[in-house]
């Protein structure tokens, strides 16, 4: 949530209630994609994590893709779609081998795109290699260096290749960060408030994100600087679980194919 009036600063806390309030409320579906060409085979490293498992559902599901792979140290051998919770199996097994994944891929000649969820350490060196098979990748990889950024962002720049790193894929975060920048020209300062079951877990890349992008406008004072007669504007999303970062993948992949170089942010395919 994004109040708007005199601070910017990150602030976790559990609950924030205000009297008279109004609330509007939506419900956001992705609306079925044209129908294409060719089918985008989808590759996912880190599979058996939730964000993993979400994805193996949504790419099966998505019109115009395929899962041509599934890829992590844990359960290996075991059937994509029964470790995701899928009615019927996928017929496609948990591979720790990513090489080989790629080369078969590469030798269909298909369009093809590797989803990362895996971690900062390995994240370069699988963009890499999936550049040499000619794929592009999604990176989601949400404590991932600026300083890998940057050299994924000159690998592929020489090498023609299309990466989209995404700090965030909900499509929400991303329209309440651009709200934020825009009423951040008509308010003096902003304070960003975040809830996570894990404290460990603050604040997140979203909240780091808004506070970056509207730094610049204000200034960073402590909670008992605010002026609480000054009117207040809120900016609330509420995450729920992962599968609400599945309709940013998926239009995350379809996008990802078109470039040739490093794009930071989903918002640059909103």
């Amino acid at each position: 949530m994004v109040s708007l009036y005199r601070p910017i600063q990150i602030r976790t806390c559990g609950i924030t209630a205000r009297r008279n309030a109004a609330k509007v409320f939506c419900s956001m579906e992705m609306p079925p994609p044209p129908p294409s060409q060719s089918t985008i085979k989808v590759v996912i490293v880190g599979a058996t994590k939730e964000i993993g498992r979400k994805a193996i559902v949504a790419v099966s599901k998505a019109r115009g893709m395929e899962l041509a792979g599934a890829i992590d140290s844990q359960c290996i051998g075991q059937d994509a779609g029964e470790i995701s919770g899928m009615e019927e199996p996928l017929e496609l097994p948990v591979l720790n081998d990513l090489t080989m994944v790629l080369g078969s891929i590469a030798q269909s000649r298909a369009t093809g795109v590797v989803v990362d969820f895996s971690e900062p350490s390995t994240v370069y060196d699988n963009v890499k290699q999936a550049a040499a098979f000619g794929l592009s990748s999604v990176v989601y990889v949400p404590k991932i260096e600026l300083d890998t950024v940057a050299e994924l962002s000159a690998f592929c720049e020489k090498a023609s290749m299309g990466v989209l790193v995404a700090p965030t894929l909900s499509i929400g975060s991303v329209l309440l960060q651009q709200a934020a920048i825009q009423a951040s020209f008509h308010y003096s300062n902003v304070e960003i408030v975040e809830s996570r079951p894990n404290p460990s877990d603050l604040p997140s890349q979203d909240a780091i994100q808004i506070a970056n992008n509207v730094s610049d406008l204000g200034q960073i004072y402590n909670r008992e600087d605010m002026d609480s007669d000054n009117p207040i504007y809120t900016i609330r999303h509420d995450v729920t679980n992962v599968q609400s970062l599945m309709p940013g993948l998926i239009l995350g992949i379809r996008k990802v194919v078109r470039l040739k170089n490093l794009v930071y942010g989903l918002e640059k395919f909103l």
